[in-house]
């Protein structure tokens, strides 16, 4: 495998040969899984491009979304439940078509140790992730769900690098968990107050959101 100039400058040359030895690459389509509650965590992913979305499935199937990957991310769950051998706790889905490189379970201790960078790498990744569920919490606690649904909007946004999202109401719901009923009435409150534009299963963002 050929990793890109980006891993030397993070990694440096020693640790980058031995990612590009041991791991390998994956593809995603959008919409498909890289991994769900109760499946054994075998690889721990950095998203080389596309999006993946992480969230958390309830016994009756309801998703709630914690937060999203994008390039040269990864999922500190993921890393917590390959070195503890643990199950997965999260649902991972892809968004878009993604890349993702899969780091093996038997090399990233190994990693600790050896290398500064993965050290540094990997605290780094707790730490982002550890503050978007510190943000989702405070949503879910604080925020009353029409904020929540214009954080979500945004988030999104940023995610995809745009300010067109493209989620029907339905989905939207689910993620926040609430009825699309609910989601559709708040939607056209801001598309009457000039904040966003609606399509079909197309939200534009505009510059008073």
């Amino acid at each position: 495998m050929i990793l890109s100039p980006h891993f030397l400058d993070v990694f440096g040359k020693e640790l980058a040969d031995e990612i590009a030895a041991k791991a390998r690459s994956a593809l995603l389509h959008a919409g498909e899984s890289f991994i769900e509650p109760g499946a054994p965590v075998k690889a721990m992913p950095i998203v080389l491009s596309g999006l993946l979305k992480v969230s958390r499935v309830d016994d009756d199937g309801k998703a709630l979304f914690l937060y999203y990957l994008g390039p040269d991310e990864s999922c500190a769950m993921t890393f917590t439940c390959c070195m503890d051998q643990h199950v997965s706790e999260i649902q991972v889905v892809a968004e878009d078509d993604s890349e993702l490189l899969l780091i093996p379970v038997e090399a990233m201790g190994d990693w600790l140790v050896r290398f500064p960078a993965w050290k540094a790498f990997v605290m780094r990744t707790v730490r982002e992730r550890y503050n978007e569920l510190l943000k989702t919490i405070d949503l879910i606690a604080f925020q009353n769900l029409d904020q929540r649904l214009v954080t979500y909007l945004k988030e999104k946004a940023r995610a995809q690098g745009g300010s067109l999202v493209n989620l029907s109401h339905e989905k939207i719901a689910e993620e926040l968990a609430t009825s699309r009923v609910v989601i559709s009435r708040l939607l056209k409150k801001l598309e009457s107050d000039d904040k966003v534009l609606l399509f079909r299963n197309q939200i534009k963002l505009l510059e008073a959101l």
